[in-house]
């Protein structure tokens, strides 16, 4: 098993981030054109906590290798299945995804959380902390070399899909404020 982790810092409050991470694979994202749709399967508010409780199934198209298709059959769209929570009252948001798509094979559990980062928040200037942690195993039997040479392939282009993936998540945070912002400035206007 092969472990991912990273952690940054959105200038963007927790309300902001919590809101728009439903828009993450919109058209505002050109990193992540692999997205290919994106179905809630379910979603529900527990009454006694208040936490929203939510089901997604994410098609993806990721370019397997030739070789890997036509030895182990499959295709280039895969599947991953999320669950996330969202508590406003401890303003935390928290995401658990794992791969359906060539699961007898690699094995990807992924866990992403916001929270507001009171560390380097100011009034007027709030952050948000993104932390993520991927555990990738290979299930290739007995041949230690290949599936260690799988999980290091996969931790390699994981690492890649973060980085597009967080690059890609500003851009939609950044149209959001903007949007907002006008939405909240004509909503005065008609006020006046």
């Amino acid at each position: 098993m092969k472990v991912f982790s990273s952690e940054y810092l959105f200038d963007y409050s927790w309300e902001e981030v919590s809101t728009a991470n439903w828009r993450k694979y919109c058209p505002w994202n050109d990193k992540s054109p692999h997205v290919i749709a994106v179905d809630t399967l379910s979603r529900e508010v527990d009454p006694s906590t208040g936490i929203l409780r939510t089901e997604r199934l994410i098609t993806c198209h990721q370019q397997a290798p030739a070789w890997v298709i036509s030895l182990l059959g499959g295709s280039n769209t895969s599947h991953v299945y999320e669950t996330s929570y969202v508590s406003p009252s401890e303003k935390r948001v928290t995401m658990c995804s794992t791969n359906i798509s060539w699961a007898n094979i690699l094995r990807v559990r992924e866990t992403v959380t916001y929270q507001p980062d009171l560390t380097t928040s100011s009034p007027g200037h709030e952050r948000t902390r993104f932390t993520q942690d991927a555990k990738i195993t290979a299930l290739c039997g007995g041949w230690q070399k290949i599936r260690t040479k799988i999980e290091e392939a996969s931790v390699e282009r994981f690492s890649e899909n973060a980085r597009r993936g967080r690059e890609g998540f500003e851009a939609v945070l950044e149209m959001s404020r903007r949007v907002f912002g006008e939405e909240r400035e004509r909503e005065k206007d008609k006020m006046r």
